[in-house]
This record gives structure tokens, sequence and C-alpha cells, in this order.
């Protein structure tokens, strides 16, 4: 299903000004440093990492929501400095980590989920309620949700929401920042298998942002790994999952919760024996 590249990374590194104290000098803390990646079309990229890793912060590089300090950035082959905001938004839409959080509580779901639209200048307001209405129900939300407010719905009807007003513009990428951590585990998997329709109703391609391995291996046709700003392994899934060739994937494998008794959850904190491994280890890119 792969195709030609939506988006390439080549390079990229963002640093975050800091102090360690108040009459301490200045020290930078680099959040992204040098990453490269590929997503070609019909990818399902699953970005995972712990936090602090910097798997945010690439989100809001690949968004246009940061300016690389060094390195570049293109959508379809058209660098991301050579575009305008109006071509950026057709190409990528961002689902936030809160649904309650990222719609206006002041505003309807109607309106909100057709705001893209208007930004644009898109169709007149009755066109634009009708296309919310249509992808509202396209997400498995009724046309009364319309004229609700978000605190009148659930958490999972307000990430629906928000998924909805993600495909109205029709993007050809999809980011998905920590999608369902803001949910009942209920919920989760029903929006995640949500999210896998839509990938193939709307021709997607996705990057799914997660610590959850289980949500990555779920979702993802490749898989990324972050460690202190990093790419420190990418391969295919299946690969990935059976055979991790990094001792950081390694030990996030290690962390992900079983269901043997007395398994315990190993720290990736204190797993010294871990960290000068990694310390030791090249980064592994296989594909």
């Amino acid at each position: 299903m792969s195709g030609d590249p939506v988006l390439e990374l080549r390079n990229v590194s963002y640093e975050f000004p800091g102090r360690r104290g108040l009459f301490a000098t200045r020290q930078s803390v680099r959040a992204v440093d040098q990453v490269s990646l590929v997503v070609k079309k019909g990818d399902v990229l699953g970005l995972v990492g712990e936090s602090g890793s910097g798997k945010s912060t690439l989100a809001k590089i690949m968004l246009g929501l940061l300016k690389p300090d060094i390195g570049d950035v293109s959508l379809s082959g058209l660098r991301r400095g050579e575009m305008t905001r109006k071509q950026v938004s057709k190409q990528v839409s961002f689902i936030f980590q809160d649904p309650y959080s990222s719609l206006n509580p002041r505003h309807t779901v109607g309106y909100t989920v057709s705001y893209p639209l208007y930004l644009r200048g898109e169709g007149s307001s009755r066109e634009r309620k009708e296309r919310a209405r249509e992808i509202l129900e396209v997400v498995g939300l009724p046309s009364r949700f319309l004229d609700a407010y978000p605190n009148q719905m659930s958490g999972g009807q307000r990430q629906r929401a928000a998924i909805a007003r993600a495909l109205i513009s029709n993007p050809k990428l999809l980011i998905c920042d920590e999608p369902t951590s803001a949910l009942d585990v209920s919920v989760q998997s029903q929006v995640l298998n949500l999210l896998l329709k839509l990938r193939e109703d709307f021709d997607l391609t996705m990057v799914i942002i997660s610590h959850n391995m289980s949500v990555i291996q779920h979702m993802s046709t490749n898989v990324a790994v972050m460690y202190l700003g990093k790419i420190v392994e990418l391969n295919l899934s299946e690969d990935l999952f059976a055979r991790p060739r990094h001792p950081y994937t390694q030990l996030l494998l290690k962390s992900t919760l079983s269901v043997a008794p007395g398994a315990g959850i190993p720290d990736l904190r204190t797993d010294t024996a871990a960290r000068e491994a990694m310390r030791e280890h090249p980064s592994y890119l296989c594909m």
C-alpha cells in the first residue's frame, strides 16, 4: 500500500533554551537531534518513546508549529518553507491528546468541526454546516451533535468530534498525538479501530505518537523508536516487535504490562545495565 513520500524529515534538530539555576549560564536542551524520516503514502508510522524523548516536539515540527533549527521538512515533495499556511493545512491535520481542551467550550461542535473550511474561505455557511454533518456521521456521531457543546459529550464523543475536525479538510497526512491516553479504557479500542477504518476509507497516511507499545503494535505498519531526541531504531512493525535490536527498544517492550503473576514492571530510569548498553550501541535504522 505504500507509495510516494508524503512527509520527509532530513537531519532535523530543535533546541529549547534553558538554565539550571537562577544565576547559572544558559544551557540549551536538544529535544530533537538530527532526525531523518520518510513517511510514504499509506504508511502508519508509530513514533514511540518514554516521556521526554522528543516525540511531541517532533510532531509539532511535522505539523509546522515549530521551525527546526537545522534540517528540512517536506510535504509531498514540497519544502515546508516554500508552502503557504493554506497549502500546509490541506496536506496535514492533527489530533490532540486531550479532546476536551482541544475543543472550544464556547462553540458548538458543528461550528468547531467546520471552522477549518471557514478559515480557507471554502463554501457558504450552509455548505460548511452540511459538510460538518456528513463528516460527523462518518465518525459515528449523529447529526444532533451539530448543535451540542463539548461539555454535553463524553470523552469518546469529544475525540470523535476532534477526528471529524481533522478530516474535514481531506488531508493527506493525519498526525495523532496520544489519541486515546485521555480516554477510558472501554472506549480506547473503539477510537483506535475507527482511525484504522478511516485510514482505509480516506486513503490516509498517519503518524501515531504514543508511549504505549500495545497501541503502536495494533496501529502501525512501521515503527520509529525515539530516545533522547534521536531515532535509535526504525523498522517494520512486525519485525521490530519480533526482533527488537536496540537495547532501548528491548527495554520498552519489557516495560509493557504483563498478565503473568508477579511479572512486575521494569523501571526505565533505574535499569543501569540497560542504560549502559544504550550508550554503547549505535542506532539501528533497518528500513
